[in-house]
């Protein structure tokens, strides 16, 4: 391969991801500071298959998808593919675009896990700030089938519809999502179209899509010194940067461009031929998700055309009222989302759609880590689901499912449902749900915690609160694998927040 000539900006910004295309719209404000974006996947301007919110289930699994896979789970689904995204906006540009903001219990979980100075009333301002088009699902999109959802799951659960999950902390409800699109054209609200589509032309940003970055040269001082690159044609060259990097490539490629680069555990490391540069061991621990099973069913009718994104409506329930916080989540998926029902030998309708129970902070954590030194090769992804000993997140699974049963019971929704496909009105004990549960069940793509911010007394912390990579003197990290603890919500505004909070961080060392 050709090694191109060196490169130096003042900021170089590994991933043009959720946070990333943040914190390079906001520092690009200073014209006199060069910042560079390296990005492995092809913009997205222009790209109707992208910026088209409602195609989103066609970029699982396409060239625009890193797609990994998962180790053997003996307790859950070993045939998950996790979808990340390889495009300009990372997974903005791949997701449904559900925001939330997270509930203040969120931000004092990450306080208790040693994030000091992430409290909800520090990070509240950072939501108000966002530059994204934030809107409940517009009145059109609200299809006669996820109306009669929402009906019936206020009726039969006694919970009240929430016009919007943003305007202030919630416990129960149900309602139509907040999403990050235009309503009347369908168009994502992404990250890239927020942040940096309007700002292409700063001469102070470079935005090096299609390349690669597969190690950072660190120096016996723990100052990064370079990031290597590679381009679809092969060639590669050396980025560096005078200020510093910020890693924002993803709770798997962040983790995994650090253990390629020497910093991770030492005896992993060195079991793969890989010199340590920083022994940090909590690298790719804490490695958390959003797991969701499915009850599927045929409908009665042929589904309607107008949605947004075809998961429009949601609802949380607390089950426990410990703090307020719910502690079981649904989607209303519009669709027949049969990829792992079908495999364990259900029917496909031709008219389908389900509830998905999700586990908002679930108590299952694992790990992943690099099987070869090789960067091409992709690292193992233990997820570890329904492990953790109390059997919580199974029994959430059950508990969902059952509560989903209400809902049908119930009308108007029960007038849309020919029969329950998935699991079957056969299957009704706890082992029998909890069995079918875990062997349908998926994720919701939420990835995150494998470069946990905490106490630098904690020694598998991997980011101080102020996202400054231990070990390393000119390195921070800003996206999902900081998080300490999973948030209750679909996480994409915490890590929108993160990449605001990010680029504070870095102009207050600037001044």
């Amino acid at each position: 391969m050709t090694q191109h000539t060196h490169e130096t900006y003042d900021v170089v910004v590994v991933g043009g991801g959720t946070a990333g295309s943040v914190i390079a719209s906001r520092l690009t404000q200073n014209p006199d500071l060069r910042v560079c974006v390296i990005e492995g996947g092809p913009s997205d301007v222009g790209d109707e298959r992208v910026l088209n919110l409602r195609n989103w289930i066609n970029l699982l699994e396409s060239e625009l998808d890193y797609d990994y896979g998962t180790t053997p789970q003996p307790r859950g689904n070993s045939h998950i593919r996790h979808s990340r995204a390889k495009v300009l906006g990372g997974c903005s540009s791949h997701n449904t675009l559900i925001s939330f903001l997270p509930l203040p219990g969120d931000f004092a979980d990450w306080e208790k896990a040693g994030a000091t100075g992430w409290d909800y009333g520090t990070m509240l301002p950072y939501f108000h700030r966002l530059e994204l088009n934030l809107t409940p699902v517009a009145p059109h999109h609200r299809n006669d089938l996820s109306q009669s959802f929402v009906a019936s799951a206020s009726t039969a659960l006694g919970v009240p519809v929430i016009d919007d999950f943003n305007a202030q902390p919630f416990t129960n409800g149900t309602g139509f999502f907040t999403l990050s699109y235009d309503p009347e054209t369908g168009t994502r609200s992404s990250a890239s179209v927020a942040y940096l589509h309007p700002h292409l032309d700063r001469p102070n940003l470079t935005l090096l899509t299609d390349t690669w970055a597969y190690k950072i040269d660190v120096d016996p001082q723990g100052q990064a010194t370079g990031v290597r690159v590679r381009h679809t044609d092969g060639t590669t060259r050396t980025i560096r940067a005078r200020h510093e990097y910020v890693l924002c490539a993803g709770a798997i490629d962040t983790p995994r461009l650090l253990m390629l680069s020497g910093i991770g555990r030492t005896q992993d490391l060195r079991d793969l031929g890989i010199d340590t540069v920083a022994d940090v061991p909590g690298v790719g621990e804490n490695l958390l998700d959003h797991p969701e099973s499915l009850i599927l069913w045929e409908a009665s009718r042929p589904l309607p055309p107008n949605s947004a994104m075809d998961a429009d409506a949601g609802l949380f329930v607390v089950r426990e009222p410990t703090d307020g916080r719910p502690d079981l989540m649904f989607h209303l998926y519009q669709i027949p989302f049969t990829l792992h029902t079908e495999r364990l030998g259900y029917d496909v309708p031709e008219h389908g759609f389900g509830m998905t129970p999700n586990i908002p902070r679930p108590r299952s954590t694992g790990r992943m880590w690099l099987t070869s030194s090789d960067p091409s090769v992709k690292p193992a992804l233990d997820f570890r689901y329904f492990t953790d000993p109390e059997g919580y997140d199974e029994q959430t699974i059950v508990d969902g499912l059952r509560l989903a049963r209400e809902i049908a019971a119930t009308a108007p929704f029960k007038d849309w449902i020919t029969r329950e496909i998935a699991p079957g009105p056969h299957l009704r004990t706890d082992e029998e749900l909890s069995a079918y549960g875990r062997a349908a069940h998926h994720t919701v793509y939420h990835p995150a915690g494998t470069c946990r911010m905490g106490s630098p007394n904690d020694p598998l912390t991997v980011v101080d609160p102020h996202l400054r990579l231990r070990g390393t003197s000119n390195i921070r990290i800003a996206d999902a694998s900081i998080f300490p603890t999973m948030p209750t919500v679909n996480p994409m505004i915490a890590v929108l927040m993160i990449g605001e909070r990010a680029s504070d961080l870095i102009t207050d060392t600037l001044t």
